[in-house]
């Protein structure tokens, strides 16, 4: 054999000790930081959303049906017009809240006033400007009349609160049969 050794260095990639520990860096950490980050993407889907304690109520709110059916006691004694003035107007017009007329102010009430009493009604139960519907909320059409003309009322206005529908139509059918006596 032949005893000649050449002192040819090895060339390849890694030329320095600095360069030996930056790769060996990379080659372990790496790896280990795209598995953690694989494995949270994988997990997170099983996740519920955020502030829902209960997933099978959380999908069922998600996917219950547009409209929904609500019953209430048709006979109930409908409301005076303060009460629906208290518990539904009040919160507005008691302070003027975005232009509302404030309750008991007869120089903001008068102009409306002047409209008539179908036309207040009409612009609460369709909404006006800032005030939204109030048809279909927790008051009948006839108490939210009662509302607007306890609030007029007290503008100045010399309204009389709407009677009960089943009221008015047996009023009118006892008032008929005693028109219809008189005039024979």
């Amino acid at each position: 054999m032949s005893d000649t050794h050449t002192d040819e260095a090895h060339t390849g990639p890694i030329k320095t000790p600095k360069q030996l520990l930056v790769t060996s860096i990379l080659a372990f950490v790496v790896p280990v930081f795209i598995i953690i980050g694989l494995v949270m993407y994988v997990s997170s889907g099983n996740k519920p959303a955020a502030g829902a304690d209960n997933l099978e109520k959380a999908v069922a709110e998600r996917i219950q049906k547009v409209g929904s059916v609500e019953i209430r006691d048709a006979n109930r004694p409908l409301r005076t017009g303060e009460e629906v003035f208290k518990a539904q107007c009040s919160a507005c017009h008691a302070a003027g809240v975005a232009g509302a007329p404030k309750f008991g102010d007869a120089a903001a009430w008068a102009p409306r006033i002047q409209t008539g009493f179908d036309a207040l009604v009409q612009s609460a139960m369709k909404g006006k400007n800032a005030m939204p519907p109030q048809s279909g909320g927790d008051f009948n059409d006839t108490e939210i009349a009662r509302g607007v003309a306890y609030m007029a009322n007290a503008g100045g206005a010399k309204f009389t609160e709407p009677a009960a529908p089943a009221a008015a139509a047996s009023d009118a059918a006892a008032g008929a049969p005693a028109a219809a006596a008189s005039a024979n």
